[in-house]
């Protein structure tokens, strides 16, 4: 069984000043306290390394593979805990226009695997405030640079 997170946050400026600051990757050092960095080609079919942090300073690094770029829409990648199927978990970013000029993040994080059911306790508070510190935070970069 899957489980599914979920957040959106609505940024005032345009996709493609969200887009710049979301695949300015070195960029993250400065501002983002859930995504720490993330190192490698955006491209699909190569392997990212991605260090998440949380509120005990701690850090743990993942290197998923990046399924699909759409300039100025979506980022999504997949990692394996382990040995696929054991611990999968997937996310991605998406990017809407709105009729105003500004534009919807919305980040989802998708787990699943054998193990899934059994670390969903766990995994669930930690990452859904990263998830929502990381949009804020990126509508916080955005806005201060439009």
């Amino acid at each position: 069984m899957k489980r599914e997170l979920k957040a959106s946050v609505d940024i005032h400026a345009s996709p493609e000043d969200v887009w710049q600051v979301l695949m300015d990757f070195p960029g993250y050092l400065e501002w983002s306290k859930f995504l720490l960095s993330i190192e490698g080609p955006a491209v699909p079919g190569s392997y990212l390394r991605v260090r998440l942090g949380n509120a005990d300073d701690q850090f743990k690094v993942y290197k998923p593979m990046v399924l699909q770029v759409t300039r100025l829409r979506s980022l999504r990648w997949l990692a394996n805990f382990w040995v696929p199927g054991l611990l999968d978990w997937e996310h991605g970013f998406q990017l809407e226009y709105l009729f105003d000029g500004g534009t919807r993040l919305r980040q989802t994080a998708i787990f699943g695997g054998f193990l899934a059911p059994w670390v969903w306790r766990r995994l669930e508070p930690t990452a859904s405030e990263g998830i929502a510190a990381f949009n804020y935070a990126l509508k916080r970069r955005v806005e201060s640079r439009v």
